[in-house]
């Protein structure tokens, strides 16, 4: 048995039994099969350059005194040589066991004698043939009646505003107070003046923001049809050119 407890992780020095030594904060240090253990805050403080903790101090802690660490060394060899539970599983050498085999009537034993079977009398119903019966079992069972709440949702068309239309089709749009300007009117302008070198009105940004509100409401409801949280590209209609 050795004359010390263990040795400082950082410096090696020998911390002896029953004495002060200093162990980090961070559960990872802790463990049994890697315990981290210091003689001193300096060496404490060393360790941290390597380990980066994120936030991290020192506990002041007691060595076991030789009587306690020899318990506890013998407890965990006892543990460690513990036999494993023995397998459900029959050794691979161990004989099988014969398999019975069925009785069969000697050459002079009776045989059984067989039942009749018992025939309706004239009034009794026949059984359906086995044929019948066979192909009665295999058919498909009719398809349950469609109840009105599983009904496949129709997509409103016509004059029904955007509203009503999402409504109908179980869409939820609430109702925006803010009507902002959708586009950009100094890039609309630009464009507008290098296209064909018109000049625009700021009147004209209000108009190209209600047709965004518009293609956004369709793609809204396009998402919802698809049972979709998300609207794609493809959920907005193209424009034709």
């Amino acid at each position: 048995m050795a004359e010390y407890w263990m040795r400082c992780t950082e410096c090696k020095s020998e911390i002896a039994f029953g004495a002060k030594y200093y162990q980090c904060s961070v559960s990872t240090c802790n463990r049994s099969k890697f315990r981290l253990v210091f003689c001193t805050i300096v060496c404490w403080d060393s360790h941290l350059a390597d380990a980066r903790h994120r936030d991290a101090w020192a506990e002041e802690a007691r060595a076991p005194t030789r009587e306690a660490w020899q318990r506890e060394a013998a407890a965990a060899e006892q543990a460690r040589q513990a036999p494993a539970p023995a397998a459900a599983a029959a050794p691979a050498g161990a004989p099988r066991p014969a398999p019975v085999a069925s009785a069969s009537p000697g050459p002079g034993a009776p045989r059984p004698t067989p039942v009749a079977s018992a025939s309706p009398g004239p009034g009794a119903p026949r059984p359906a043939p086995v044929a019948a019966t066979a192909a009665a079992d295999s058919a498909p069972a009719p398809a349950p009646a469609a109840s009105p709440g599983s009904a496949p949702v129709r997509r409103v068309v016509g004059d029904a505003s955007q509203t009503t239309a999402a409504a109908v089709e179980g869409v939820h749009l609430a109702e925006v107070h803010d009507r902002d300007i959708l586009i950009v009117v100094s890039k609309m302008k630009k464009y507008i003046k290098d296209r064909s070198g018109m000049n625009c009105s700021d009147a004209v940004a209000d108009m190209l923001s209600d047709h965004v509100r518009l293609l956004c409401d369709e793609a809204i409801r396009a998402a919802a049809r698809d049972e979709r949280k998300t609207v794609l590209d493809r959920d907005v209609t193209r424009v034709r050119r």
